[in-house]
């Protein structure tokens, strides 16, 4: 292994020696110098949060700003805004302009994390960005230059999304000019036993306690699990472990506590009625109806509202009501009343 390769390990953290891991971060290296935009993918954990900064540092845009954003995690109603900006009076609440991420990061990267998230609107919009570097505020005509460096990634099958109409395919080829895949922890035997010994060892000094080990038994087990949460899960078990068991040595009978997976029962069940109609269908339709009515009480309430304005106003049985006009009574002091009338 290069010196440069054990440098950047040591300086973003990155710990394994599989061959399909090296091979991600010397593309990484090698496609910094360029302006070419960059699609990372990988299953949910594996640590693609290290290659857009590794691009990031080795780029001409290094001295620029970085600026990550999770595109599943912005509203999307405002994600336009978050992203390109918005004017004054541009929407309610819009009490101020305001920069969006891509004129804040010019010159410098962007990196959005989970981008098959974005909203259809929103990849029209990202796509005039990569096509020729121009973007509208939101409520502007006017269009505006910048020039920064997109790093792109998901943990979805693109192709899937593509099919299904969620996502332009014009712009998956222009985000994956240069792909790099990440290989999930199960691919990376090897490394599984180095990532948990470092992680018992950081949580060991961070709490103040003895590291705990592993058994011969316990080695295997972990190596053959399947990791569906990654580095991420591998990271918080040793956690869980560390904090929670008094005993420092791992058994495999102990570490299968430790070593589940989402269960299909678990989850939350989608009825779907006998005629294959959503259910979101039907919340939908309450949803008008609910609006439907209202709009009909309001009418009506109006009209009456009109009519109690008048002299004479009229009941549902088209009878009218005389309006008596009311005299407040003067009593001196010593007068008895009657109230018999």
């Amino acid at each position: 292994m290069n010196k440069q390769l054990i440098s950047i390990k040591q300086r973003y953290g990155i710990i394994g020696f599989d061959p399909a891991l090296d091979h991600a971060i010397h593309i990484a290296v090698q496609v910094a110098s360029t302006d070419l935009s960059v699609l990372i993918t990988g299953e949910s954990g594996v640590g693609k949060e290290s290659f857009p900064k590794i691009i990031h540092d080795f780029s001409a845009h290094k001295h620029g700003q970085y600026i990550a954003v999770n595109c599943g995690a912005i509203p999307e109603g405002t994600i336009d805004s978050e992203l390109f900006g918005h004017e004054k009076g541009a929407f309610t609440g819009a009490t101020e302009s305001r920069k969006g991420y891509f004129e804040v990061a010019d010159g410098g990267t962007i990196f959005l994390d989970e981008v098959a998230d974005l909203p259809l609107s929103t990849q029209v919009r990202l796509l005039r960005v990569l096509e020729n570097g121009e973007f509208i505020k939101v409520g502007s005509s006017k269009p505006q230059k910048t020039k920064v460096r997109v790093v792109a990634a998901t943990n979805v099958n693109v192709a899937e999304r593509i099919a299904k109409g969620k996502f332009r395919e014009d712009l998956y080829y222009r985000l994956n000019s240069v792909p790099i895949h990440i290989p999930p922890l199960r691919e990376r035997k090897e490394d599984i036993f180095l990532l948990f010994t470092k992680f018992a060892t950081d949580f060991a000094f961070k709490y103040q306690i003895p590291p705990i080990e592993l058994t011969e038994d316990a080695k295997e087990e972990m190596a053959h699990f399947s990791w569906p949460g990654n580095v991420r899960q591998l990271r918080n078990i040793t956690e869980q472990i560390s904090l929670i068991e008094k005993e420092r040595t791992v058994t495999k009978e102990l570490l299968t506590k430790y070593l589940t997976t989402p269960a299909a029962s678990n989850l939350p069940a989608i009825i779907v009625p006998e005629n294959n109609i959503p259910p979101q269908f039907f919340e939908r339709e309450l949803i008008y109806k609910f609006l439907t009515d209202l709009t009909k009480e309001m009418a009506e309430l109006k009209i009456l509202v009109n009519e109690l304005k008048s002299s004479k106003p009229r009941l549902a049985d088209n009878k009218t009501v005389e309006i008596i006009d009311y005299q407040p009574i003067e009593f001196q002091e010593g007068q008895e009343v009657d109230t018999e009338k």
